[in-house]
């Protein structure tokens, strides 16, 4: 076994911010990762080009690949952030997302579990497979609690409902076999490099460029909000101190109705790029909503904080800020991953009864 961290994902949003960071600690990492739509070497930055970066383009769904991966590069630990992740994608074309999130999460964990049998027994007792799930999996709140680790799961959509298969499954798996498996759960991340259909970055670029900014239904929907580097630092404490057949919650303390986050991002473009035009919120237009739209998530992550001694460094409006700047410096990068199969269209209202 190497001191390598096979990461699944590793050239998407939340992958690739990972990547960076364990390659600038000087760890060894393979990014295992099938180059999708979502997923972008130039995310890597100067990390693509490391010596301690060891690409590997694999669907996971592909065992001969998986377990080629495994036994070449015998890795210390997986974290598994493969996924498709976009509700509305998932409302249009359900199909992908049970393919990549849970039959491909099932041939992850069966080679991890044939290599973790074959490990000698410190390596094996060394071993870690973090699986990364969200917040989706327990449905919707009201206006009062927050999710926990004993929520129960009540998904409401083809993502959600996928994520909950492979959480499942990787709970099994730790049940069933012993594989060291540990589950965490995050609340909506945002921050650099984030494909631009998620609600942030499509309001930065939509505004920017002067278009509508579509808001679903009332807007008053609300989501907890974790900048992407918080989240990360949350993972490898998970790795490093976190104990097999556990689950750990990562919230950002940062509640907001999806209106209210669309008015800051607003607020930022007229300090950063004002339009002639006028203040940005005029381009706000509230549109049809979505099936099955859950009106409030938010995460209790006191027990995490506690066993991890993890919490999150930035507040909202720093991340936000961050965010928006990085947008603005970065049009390229956007171009680049928009490239003719996303130009800012609406979503999840191609299938109806």
């Amino acid at each position: 076994m190497t001191d390598a961290i096979l990461v699944t994902g590793g050239a998407g949003f939340i992958g690739s911010a990972l990547v960076r960071r364990l390659v600038a600690e000087g760890v060894s990492v393979v990014n295992v990762d099938r180059l999708t739509y979502a997923g972008n070497l130039a995310s890597l930055g100067d990390a693509s080009s490391s010596p301690l970066h060891h690409l590997e383009q694999v669907d996971i769904r592909d065992a001969a690949a998986l377990h080629r991966v495994f036994r070449a590069r015998r890795p210390r630990a997986v974290i598994h952030l493969a996924a498709e992740s976009h509700v509305d994608r998932s409302i249009d074309g359900p199909a992908a997302f049970v393919e990549t999130n849970v039959v491909g999460t099932f041939w992850l964990l069966e080679e991890a579990r044939r290599y973790h049998a074959e490990l000698p027994d410190t390596d094996r007792d060394a071993f870690r497979f973090v699986h990364v799930s969200t917040d989706e999996v327990f449905g919707a709140l009201g206006d009062e609690s927050r999710f926990d680790e004993s929520s129960a799961y009540d998904p409401r959509s083809p993502y959600s409902a996928t994520k909950a298969g492979s959480d499942h499954l990787a709970r099994a798996w730790y049940h069933a076999y012993g594989l060291p498996v540990i589950v965490t759960n995050c609340s909506n991340n945002y921050g650099p490099c984030q494909f631009p259909e998620k609600l942030i970055p499509l309001m930065i670029r939509t505004a920017a460029r002067g278009g509508p900014l579509p808001i679903y239904g009332d807007g008053r929907n609300v989501r907890d909000w974790i900048y992407v580097d918080d989240h990360v630092a949350g993972l490898l404490a998970a790795l490093e101190y976190g104990t097999p057949g556990e689950t750990y919650l990562f919230g950002g303390e940062a509640e907001r109705r999806n209106i209210d986050v669309v008015h800051a991002i607003c607020a930022l473009l007229d300090e950063l790029r004002p339009s002639p035009d006028g203040a940005h919120a005029r381009l706000i237009a509230f549109v049809e909503d979505r099936p099955g739209h859950d009106y409030r998530y938010a995460i209790d992550s006191s027990r995490t904080r506690a066993a991890l001694d993890w919490h999150p460094a930035l507040s909202f409006e720093e991340g936000l800020r961050r965010t928006v700047e990085w947008y603005l410096a970065n049009e390229a990068w956007c171009e680049a991953v928009e490239g003719g199969t996303y130009r800012g269209e609406r979503l999840g209202l191609g299938v109806r009864p």
